[in-house]
């Protein structure tokens, strides 16, 4: 229920604390799992304490039991164990403190962590958090790389020499992190994120050696695999070894078996660059030779040619035919203007000996009335009419008489 406070009417501490007791005390016993951080069992004491810790968030509870609950599992329990505890919510009044009192402690087995594990990895493939084509090529040649590694670690090591052997210019920008127990998700995902965010990182390498399935846990932990999946800049796992596969294997860029494999995965070997250099160099030179010696080889066989050889001798031929062509063309229009020629003298001379010239030549005469008309009959004349009779030499005016 709401209280009625205000600064003028305050509630004391011991009445706050009293009520939040009161409603502490009406929640009933729940299951929690967590992670076991700190252990308490002190000799002869009759209650032992510790802490259990959310292995993907940064919230602990402290857990007393007594110690006949503990000794129960106490032979597979230690600190960094997974456990489920039935147990129920105390409010201890005068520190203002939160607690869980235990009834039950059982501890979560491999199995049991495999299973869930696989009933993740077939929710986060679903979302398609795992899917081929979510993943991005790795840059050839990163100029700075980001690497989320325990402090001082053999896999820290193995990175970096491994790396500045194949390349000596590489930069690496290191952040050092927890890799197992509690604290491993959230300072491998935040250290993700920062290095995520830096625009200068061109890769970035999550390494840790090998261990066993209780150490690898952290890298299948979803708050991680989400943050990866969040990055824009390619991820490389380096988890374990070739057996060891976290859920962080699936979600990365690229998987490298080890963190060795990694250096050589990220960053390319100056020795095998040169290499390919000198080779495609090789290549080269060969394929130019080659095509210069083919070209000279055309070039001379062209200069063998005769016509290479008397270059003028292509001209001197097509002159000729040429002249030969220009020759018989001569030749055709002559025969051609000849024929006409005698064509046109034949019809000439037909055309001489059918004109009406040609026939008064012979002595007719061609009688044509005043208006110009020819007669050709006497019946279209009338006597007296005056007529004009053209002969070779001229004309000459006649006179229509009667027939008698």
């Amino acid at each position: 229920m709401a209280l009625n406070t205000s600064a003028d009417a305050p509630l004391p501490v011991g009445e706050v604390s009293r009520l939040i007791g009161g409603w502490i005390n009406r929640l009933g016993a729940v299951w929690v799992e967590g992670q076991i951080t700190q252990l308490s069992r002190r000799p002869g004491a009759g209650v032992v304490f510790l802490t259990l810790r959310d292995p993907s968030h940064d919230i602990s509870v402290g857990v007393t039991c007594y110690r006949q609950v503990f000794d129960a599992v106490a032979d597979v329990v230690s600190e960094g164990a997974r456990v489920v505890v039935h147990a129920k919510p105390e409010w201890y009044a005068p520190r203002g403190q939160l607690s869980l009192r235990a009834v039950e402690i059982k501890p979560v087995g491999i199995g049991e962590l495999l299973a869930r594990l696989e009933q993740l990895k077939r929710t986060l493939a679903a979302e398609g958090l795992f899917a081929l084509d979510r993943k991005r090529q790795l840059p050839f040649l990163p100029q700075l790389v980001g690497l989320v590694v325990g402090r001082a670690s053999a896999a820290e090591r193995d990175v970096l020499e491994n790396a500045r052997r194949r390349w000596p210019a590489v930069r690496f920008e290191v952040r050092n992190v927890a890799v197992q127990g509690v604290h491993a998700v959230p300072q491998v995902a935040r250290a993700v994120e920062e290095l995520d965010e830096q625009p200068d990182v061109d890769v970035i390498i999550v390494a840790r050696g090998g261990g066993s399935v209780e150490d690898l846990l952290p890298f299948s932990d979803e708050e991680l695999v989400r943050a990866v999946a969040r990055c824009r800049t390619p991820v490389v796992s380096a988890i374990g070894h070739e057996p060891d596969a976290p859920l962080l294997d699936l979600v990365a860029d690229l998987r490298a078996s080890t963190p060795t494999d990694a250096a050589k995965k990220v960053v390319p070997d100056v020795g095998e660059e040169l290499d390919r250099v000198r080779l495609l160099r090789d290549r080269a030179r060969r394929h130019v030779v080659g095509l210069v010696d083919r070209e000279e080889r055309g070039l001379a066989g062209m200069l063998a040619r005769p016509w290479m050889e008397r270059p003028h001798r292509m001209l001197d031929d097509r002159a000729d035919e040429v002249d030969a062509l220009v020759h018989r063309s001569r030749r055709v229009l002559g025969h051609l203007l000849d024929r006409a020629d005698s064509e046109l003298s034949h019809t000439h001379a037909r055309v001489v000996a059918l004109s009406p010239a040609a026939t008064l030549e012979r002595g007719y005469a061609v009688l044509q009335r005043a208006g110009g008309e020819v007669v050709r009959s006497p019946d279209e004349v009338a006597p007296g009419e005056d007529l004009r009779a053209r002969v070779a030499e001229g004309e000459l005016h006649v006179t229509v008489v009667p027939r008698t």
